[in-house]
């Protein structure tokens, strides 16, 4: 049984070029988050799925000079470069990992995996559907089988832009499982799409310098304690990502019906 992170990341972000090679104390943002998977234990393989653009080149050769493994796919079929990244490392059992979320916690991500691999009858383990963690210590873990069936059937441009709404949508045809925190810190942000997040993320590492794998808790601490720090990025709608792009598709939609209604 094979589980592999596949870490989604691009250079093209709309909202921070280039974030996940930003430097944060001197390694880039998408190093900070492999240190991370890296120390979770229950991982047999970490995978990077690019893009096949010619912007990406750049962090196809920082992913070279690093060791790194990594796979060249589609840009907007994000869907299908997971599937086609799990069919090529023989994965088992992927974790879902997006590149913006360098805090990513590893005992947050095993107990994940262990959830999942202590119910054979379930197809998608998450934190993420009733949301109590905080944005960026999400974590997805779903079987090879679940994402080559979403890869035959979805066809809305969210379900492949976001690799797993379709999982997650039919409950009639995937057996889903959310866990939550015992405490509930999801008004947290600890993900980076804006200045103002590599801003907050920066410092929390430049505090947390000589323990760079501490655990989310002690990071919500520290905010709850530096209310100046935590101020930069709050009101920042979560899943923001996911929503632009079912409002978009709604748009486009309105958009056709109309068209075909003249």
């Amino acid at each position: 049984m094979k589980i592999i992170a596949i870490v989604q990341a691009r250079m093209g972000s709309t909202r921070l070029p280039g974030k996940v090679l930003a430097d944060i104390h001197g390694e880039p943002l998408l190093g900070r988050l492999l240190d991370r998977l890296y120390e979770t234990k229950l991982l047999n393989d970490v995978v990077v799925a690019t893009t096949i653009n010619k912007e990406d080149d750049t962090l196809a050769e920082w992913l070279l000079s690093s060791n790194t493994k990594f796979f060249r796919g589609s840009e907007e079929d994000v869907l299908d470069r997971y599937w086609q990244c799990a069919l090529q490392f023989n994965a088992d059992i992927i974790v879902r990992i997006t590149a913006d979320d360098p805090l990513k916690d590893p005992e947050v991500i095993n107990h994940a995996i262990e959830l999942y691999l202590k119910n054979p009858s379930v197809d998608y383990v998450s934190n993420t559907i009733i949301p109590t963690y905080p944005e960026g210590i999400d974590v997805e873990v779903f079987s090879f089988n679940a994402l080559q069936k979403a890869h035959s059937l979805a066809t809305k441009k969210s379900d492949r832009e976001h690799v797993t709404p379709y999982i997650w949508r039919n409950r009639e045809e995937f057996n889903i499982l959310n866990f939550s925190a015992k405490t509930d810190t999801s008004s947290v942000r600890l993900t980076v799409d804006y200045e103002e997040d590599l801003t907050v993320v920066t410092a929390i590492f430049g505090h947390f310098l000589e323990q760079p794998l501490i655990g989310y808790q002690d990071i919500v601490e520290f905010l709850n304690s530096s209310p100046n720090v935590a101020a930069i990025n709050s009101g920042i709608l979560r899943n923001e990502g996911y929503f632009k792009s079912l409002i978009n598709e709604n748009k486009n939609k309105n958009k056709n019906e109309n068209e075909n209604g003249r």
